[in-house]
């Protein structure tokens, strides 16, 4: 499809109009002759829109933000859901199937909105559990079936992150040999936030290598995510880590926003809002939020879930730290001090370290230093 802006106008805007307002981002369609105008009420509407999918906030329908869209207009029972190879089905309506299935106790992965062989794999179990033909066709008698067992009382646990909690435990307190894919954000000729002088894919490139020395010189197997002139697509950065076989993924940003005053750090996670979470993304989130809130004075922003494709399609728990706001005179001061971005490598290096440690050993928050961590080590070699 081509790409939609404000001022454009045809049938492909009255579709995308329609879409906002079945989420209630515009009013109901009123049959005026403008429906089909891209005006600033639809800007306004999917701006909301690709900033609630953690899609870049400009405003602008292109293809990412259409497939978003229509993914978001379907809804679970509104078409027969199925694998396809060579066109894999994609949307909310497929993102609620697979969570239904992991709170029934049926294995289908992390939900990602896509169906895949694993989700396939799942609904044949559920389908076979439940005395149906297991077609791996998700239909009206599947979807009855799913409606009838919704109950919380009848929902099980959810094996991916009962695994990710054991991999940690199993893992052991040391960091020698644990392998960390480090992402730093942007990259090439997308720069991401730039104010002041400071470009947010530098300091997240200088940051990121600052990280890894210090994991390098800990025995952990830190890898970067791109170059320094690339920019991959969320979902390549996805792969990476995924083909890496990575143990954590760390993806690291800097904000900006209108208006000046908005500061802090912020930490993201897997999360739906409904009780599927990612309990060990969401541990490592808090200690990184602590820890570089404490060690820096940042303003806290605490920690949020969210289902960006980052972390929908990355098969290890993983992290995305927003450090600091460049459009903030005090946070871009800091930021654009190289000093600062040591202190911040070791808070997140600590972090890690602490979600390892299980509560053995630990130390209150921001008193644990990388001499510390390297002592540590040392003692767990002997």
């Amino acid at each position: 499809m081509r790409v939609l802006r404000r001022g454009d106008a045809g049938p492909d805007v009255a579709e995308i109009r329609s879409i906002l307002a079945g989420m209630d981002l515009l009013p109901p369609v009123t049959g005026t002759d403008d429906y089909d105008t891209f005006d600033g009420a639809v800007e306004g509407a999917v701006r909301a829109f690709q900033q609630r999918r953690g899609l870049m906030t400009d405003g602008i329908v292109g293809t990412a933000t259409f497939q978003a869209l229509k993914g978001a207009s379907y809804h679970l029972g509104s078409r027969p859901l199925s694998y396809m190879i060579a066109s894999p089905v994609h949307g909310d309506d497929v993102f609620t199937l697979q969570e239904r299935l992991t709170e029934l106790g049926f294995d289908a992965g992390r939900p990602d909105g896509y169906f895949g062989p694993q989700t396939e794999r799942a609904l044949k179990t559920f389908q076979r559990d439940m005395r149906l033909t297991p077609d791996g066709m998700c239909g009206p008698a599947t979807i009855r079936e799913l409606h009838r067992l919704s109950s919380p009382r009848a929902r099980g646990g959810r094996p991916v992150f009962l695994r990710e909690q054991e991999q940690v435990r199993q893992a052991g307190p040391r960091l020698r040999g644990k392998r960390i894919v480090i992402d730093p954000g942007h990259g090439g000729d997308d720069l991401g936030v730039v104010s002041g002088g400071l470009r947010e894919a530098d300091i997240a490139w200088d940051l990121a290598r600052r990280l890894e020395g210090r994991m390098k010189a800990t025995g952990m197997e830190a890898l970067i995510s791109r170059g320094p002139n690339h920019s991959p697509t969320e979902l390549e950065r996805a792969r990476f880590a995924n083909d890496s076989g990575a143990d954590l993924f760390l993806s690291l940003h800097s904000d900006g926003n209108r208006s000046p005053r908005a500061q802090g750090i912020a930490s993201f996670h897997f999360g739906t809002g409904n009780g599927t979470t990612s309990t060990v993304g969401e541990l490592l989130a808090g200690f990184i939020q602590r820890e570089v809130a404490a060690r820096t004075g940042m303003l806290d922003c605490r920690t949020h879930y969210k289902t960006w494709e980052i972390f929908t399609r990355t098969r290890c728990p993983a992290v995305r730290v927003e450090i600091g706001y460049l459009t903030n005179p005090d946070d871009a001061r800091k930021l654009g001090d190289p000093a600062f971005r040591d202190i911040v490598a070791e808070g997140i290096l600590i972090a890690v370290k602490r979600l390892y440690l299980l509560g053995e050993g630990d130390q209150p928050t921001g008193t644990f230093t990388f001499a510390d961590v390297l002592a540590h080590e040392l003692a767990k070699a002997e």
